[in-house]
């Protein structure tokens, strides 16, 4: 039998996805076969498109990372999983729990992705999702790297208390997602955006508590300080990289947490961001995703919580409608997350 399985030609453009008619794989001993029935696109895959993504990628990737489905065959040697269960799986199946260790088994990157029909993955990467939940199949695959990513930042090393202060760089997947599990966990949260109508949009749809426009206030961590009656935050989810790190650092607290996630906008001149971590006491740390010990943790606050987790818009499944899709995400004009989806939920 034969799937559709979508690859990346040359790493010139999101518009070099072109679709293939290819075997359906079959298990290995300690692996489960998973029908795909959503698949979540981060930023990380417009970076992988168009050669800004800066580790490694095989030729001819099949890419994302992100996929919730149905298990359709089981390994003899898998335990716990069986045919009909709802799935994710990790973002590196070889990262059971502790840290990364490189960036070599990343789906969609290193190793083929799951913008397909059916993919296997070793069963102790796979991980449950509640069979009678309110998410979607697209909510669910969220969760693989925006959920863990923002779940490892806010309980990976430091682990967020109720009462503290979290801020979001912007409403992307990550931002948008870490301040709902923040939320829900008690916290107080900020969001930052350059754009009004998008902070009174999401405050109002996720009860965010604080909304900064950083086109209105560049140095935007005068107005978190004066938001915060000058304590600062306690956490960052730091979106941009070089080119906010400072206002980052400058936002928390003594002894606060930014936790380096993406690099979307670049410094004309790096700051000393040693000098500035050691001044504020702060950890500035890089969050690698995270373990699949991660990913059960959060599908299980998710699920007990009840969240609902924030897809803007569903994608067909084709090529061209793959492209419209990474498109929409490269544009960031979204909020929240964009998925294509496989089969019918």
């Amino acid at each position: 039998m034969s799937q559709t399985v979508i690859r990346l030609g040359e790493r010139t453009s999101v518009r070099n996805l072109k679709e293939y008619q290819e075997v359906i794989p079959k298990p290995s001993k300690h692996e489960i076969l998973v029908k795909v029935h959503a698949v979540s696109i981060n930023y990380r895959d417009i970076g992988v498109a168009t050669s800004g993504y800066p580790f490694p990628v095989k030729d001819n990737v099949v890419p994302c990372s992100d996929a919730a489905g149905v298990v359709v065959e089981v390994g003899e040697g898998v335990k716990g999983l069986e045919k009909g269960d709802r799935v994710i799986g990790t973002f590196d199946p070889t990262n059971i729990f502790g840290q990364q260790e490189d960036w070599n088994n990343g789906h969609g990157g290193p190793v083929d992705g799951v913008l397909r029909e059916y993919f296997t993955i070793p069963g102790v990467a796979a991980v449950k999702v509640p069979k009678d939940s309110p998410q979607s199949f697209a909510e669910w695959s969220t969760l693989v790297c925006t959920g863990v990513t923002a779940w490892n930042a806010l309980y990976g090393n430091v682990p967020l208390k109720p009462g503290q202060i979290v801020l979001g760089q912007g409403t992307g997947g990550v931002s948008i997602t870490g301040l709902l599990l923040a939320k829900a966990a008690g916290a107080t949260t900020v969001v930052t955006s350059s754009s009004d109508e998008k902070l009174e949009f999401v405050k109002s749809k996720f009860s965010f508590d604080y909304g900064v426009n950083y086109k209105k206030h560049p140095e935007w961590s005068k107005e978190v300080l004066r938001l915060t009656g000058g304590e600062g935050v306690d956490y960052v989810l730091e979106n941009g990289g070089s080119g906010t790190i400072a206002e980052s650092i400058n936002s928390v607290k003594m002894g606060g947490n930014v936790s380096v996630i993406g690099f979307l906008s670049q410094a004309k001149e790096m700051p000393d961001v040693a000098a500035m971590a050691l001044a504020k006491g702060a950890v500035v740390r890089g969050i690698t995703v995270g373990s699949t010990q991660l990913l059960k943790e959060v599908v299980r606050f998710v699920g007990r919580k009840g969240l609902r987790l924030p897809v803007e818009k569903e994608f067909d499944f084709s090529a061209e409608e793959a492209i419209k899709a990474y498109e929409h995400v490269a544009s960031g004009s979204h909020i929240g997350k964009v998925c294509i989806k496989v089969a019918g939920q």
